[in-house]
């Protein structure tokens, strides 16, 4: 977020059980930073969410490079 950058998020799969979901999402950033220089980044984040007592889904867990990343530039 301190890039200033979009994130493009691509949820690889979702496995719900119950109240609670393990997410695979592939991720990247890609753009120039506030000094000209091109970003790329990009990942694949597991996470884990829980369903609240008023339906809305929340992170418990969100381990960004859980899988596998790279980063260029």
């Amino acid at each position: 977020m301190a890039l200033g950058l979009p994130i493009t998020v691509r949820p690889r799969h979702v496995y719900a059980a119950g109240d609670t979901a393990l997410l695979i999402v592939d991720w990247a950033i890609d753009g120039v930073d506030r000094d000209g220089q091109q970003v790329h980044i990009e990942g694949t984040a597991t996470d884990v969410a829980r369903r609240g007592r008023d339906g809305h889904w929340r992170y418990v867990i969100d381990n960004l490079f859980g899988v596998r990343s790279t980063i260029d530039g």
